[in-house]
This record gives C-alpha cells, structure tokens and sequence, in this order.
C-alpha cells in the first residue's frame, strides 16, 4: 500500500483518526499520522558509532519499501536515550499529513469521570535533592560542567487510561510545541524485519516543547532550550519570572553550553551555519525556558534529517557534559532507567526531510497504569530544592492533560 500525503485534509481530521497503535506527530509546521506496519528497522548492538549503525539500516528499509510501490516512504518512530537500548522505528502502511493543529477558543478539553490513581515517586523528593546535590559536588571538583537529572511518578488506576482523550488534552494544551504518541508494544527483532505484538499495549505519548532538528531540503533548524522557570497564573508575577529568567547568570550559563554543543556537532554537517549570540524566551502553559534557534545550510544532500538527529543526541540539555561522563553519572545517580525519555521522536523520508524532536513532557502508558519523566539540568549554581521545583512544574503537563493539577499531588511531588 502506498504512502498517501494531502494537505486539505481538514485540520483536526487525523488527530480524530488517531487509534492506539499508531504513530501520530504534531508540529508547527504540520500534522502526520502512520497507520500499520509496512516494515520495521531491525535493531542491532549498537557501537559508538550510532550514528552510522543505525542510519544504514534506515536507509535500506526505506529503499526496500519504495521497490515495494512506497513512491516516499517514511520512518517513523522513537530512539531511547540509551544507545545501547533498541530503537522502535517502523515504516507505516500508510502516512498522511495535514496543516497543523489549531484550535478555536471556544474548544474545551475533553473530560470524563476522574480515575483514582496510587502514585509513586521514584526517587522521592529528599533522594531527588540527594542526587542533585552529589551532582553539584561532581561538578565543583572538575568531573563534569553540566549534568541533567530526573525522576519519575507512577499512576496506576483500577480505570483503563484513555490515550485517545489523553492525545486530545495534550494537543489543545500545547498547540505550538510537539505533541506525539508512538506504539511502544511492537518486539522488533534484532536480526529479522518482522515484528510481534505483545498483549498489551505500551505508549510513549507527550508534549515536547523542544526540537531537536528537522531538514528541508537543504535547511536545517535546531532548537536548543536550556534554562526554565514554572509559570505563574498572576501575569505580573509570571512577567517577573519571565524577566528574570532572561537575566539569571546561572540560567544563561546553562543555555550557553547546551547551544555550544549543538553548534559543535552540527558544523560538520553545514555548509553555513548561524547562531545567535543571545537566546530568547518562548513558553508553553506550564513553563518559560531559553531559546536559541540554530540555522544552517546542509553540505551534503545525502546527510538526512535522521543522521543530523543521531549526531546531536544526546544534547546537554537533557544528558549534560561532558556527554560520556555525564551519561555515567546519570546511571549512577538516578534509581530508574529512562527508557524513551530525553530520547528522541519523529520522522525521516526518503529524501532525507523530517523532524526530530526531544522526547521530554512525556510518559509511558500502559492499560492503567502511566510512568511520568521530568528532569532539571544541574550546573555548580543549582541549588537541590530549586531542581525539585522545577521538575514539579514539568509533571504537570502530563498532569494537566490527565485533569489532575499539580497542587492534589504537592505532598508526592514535593515533600
């Protein structure tokens, strides 16, 4: 079956469309939703060189599905934080795209009977402020610059979780970031283009307000956001956070590594590259961070939108640096495995275009139970109670979308 791709489909049609399974991404710049499998990438034992390793295999799955009638075949799918983790990345029977989301101020999110949910912190908030603080301490005595650190909340409920509405709330509440779902319950064999389903469905679906890089032809786009504060429901209060934020050292410091970092990796793959001297602040409904928008001319046609993504990952934003260093200490410090979270999800075509976005405000869903991410970049200036705040904020897009505001849960996020 072929790839069908239509831009008068009507705005909103494919998020309707979405059913758990599929791959759904919204954008800026459009909306896409994969239906089916036609093919799967197989995973392999990654080296170091992830960057060739993986895009190889993409690339001979895609020309696979065009001798098969796919006139442009598109990968889809989630890279997990880990390189040494398996990729999850597919090509749909079908794709179709769409404009972008938009939504009328007279819409209202989707609600129905409130589960009750047992909640679980891991780790809690006093082992969180620990973490940070041997953090902190790794990097006074020279080990690393910058180190992000995260923990996660576990919701389990005797009520089914409904991604449909879920996917729904998310959109409308984040209709200028990245709101994405990706089947996760597909067992793709190292060795083999086949694929089995288990018997329950597992789903990574999110909110990113962070894109990792997209490719347009020859334009690339990178996104970088390093430094954030909550908001605030009082304007004059939220516009005092916003202005601080622009002017905080420790904040500024944060963004100017992670911008570095992604200047750095990026300049071999560009012909032209520009970066601004000075970030600026963009917002979702729940938080201000810095931003900096990265411009480049791509040297090499055959460079595509997947290999600039794989060379970037994982950025300081959500690792630290140094990468490898901060990467060890992550595994140490934190009690959990982050599986797809600060990983990377999106989509690559046959001509290299596509969008990669950084797989943050996100949680694993599973039939009544979601596993819910945040993280805060740590530099010598972070103080633990403040990293705890902020990782607070983050749950709550997930949270918000789910109906549960953050204040019901202070006593597990907080104390």
């Amino acid at each position: 079956m072929k790839h069908k791709s239509s831009s008068i489909l009507l705005e909103k049609q494919l998020l309707n469309d979405y059913q758990t399974g599929d791959f759904f991404l919204a954008s800026p710049k459009r909306t896409i939703l994969g239906k089916g499998t036609f093919a799967v990438v197989p995973n392999e034992k990654e080296t170091n060189n992830q960057v060739q390793g993986l895009t190889k295999r993409v690339s001979d799955v895609l020309e696979g599905a065009k001798k098969h009638g796919h006139i442009n075949p598109v990968v889809v799918g989630a890279v997990p934080f880990d390189y040494k983790s398996s990729a999850q990345l597919i090509v749909p029977e079908t794709v179709q795209q769409s404009t972008p989301l938009k939504f009328n101020s007279g819409d209202h999110l989707t609600t129905s009977t409130q589960p009750t949910y047992e909640i679980k912190a891991i780790p809690e908030p006093e082992q969180y402020e620990k973490g940070v603080e041997k953090g902190i301490n790794y990097i006074k005595i020279g080990h690393l610059e910058k180190i992000v650190l995260s923990r996660s909340l576990y919701l389990n409920s005797s009520e089914a979780v409904d991604i449909n509405q879920l996917l729904h709330n998310l959109a409308q509440h984040n209709n200028h970031g990245y709101t994405f779902a990706v089947d996760l319950s597909k067992d793709i064999s190292e060795d083999s283009n086949t694929n089995t389903n288990t018997e329950s469905t597992r789903t990574l679906i999110g909110a990113s307000p962070e894109l990792l890089v997209s490719r347009t032809g020859g334009n690339l786009l990178a996104n970088p956001l390093a430094g954030s504060r909550p908001r605030s429901k009082d304007p004059v209060e939220d516009q005092r956070r916003a202005t601080e934020l622009l002017s905080s050292a420790k904040d500024l410091h944060e963004h100017a590594v992670v911008v570095q970092a992604v200047a750095e990796a990026l300049q071999p793959y560009c012909k032209t590259i520009d970066v601004p001297s000075e970030p600026s602040l963009v917002h979702t409904e729940t938080m201000w961070h810095l931003s900096t928008e990265i411009k480049g001319e791509v040297a090499d046609s055959l460079t595509s939108s997947l290999e600039l993504a794989l060379a970037l990952h994982p950025t300081p934003a959500v690792c630290g640096s140094p990468t490898e260093v901060a990467r060890a200490a992550i595994q140490e410090i934190e009690p959990f495995e982050r599986g797809f979270f600060t990983g990377m999800v999106g989509w690559c075509d046959s001509n290299g275009d596509g969008e990669w976005v950084v797989t943050i405000r996100c949680a694993e869903v599973e039939q009544h139970s979601l596993r819910l991410f945040a993280g805060a970049g740590v530099v010598a200036e972070s103080k633990p109670e403040e990293e705890l705040a902020e990782t607070s904020a983050k749950f709550r897009t997930m949270l918000l979308a789910m109906g549960i505001d953050k204040e019901l849960l202070i006593s597990t996020l907080e104390e």
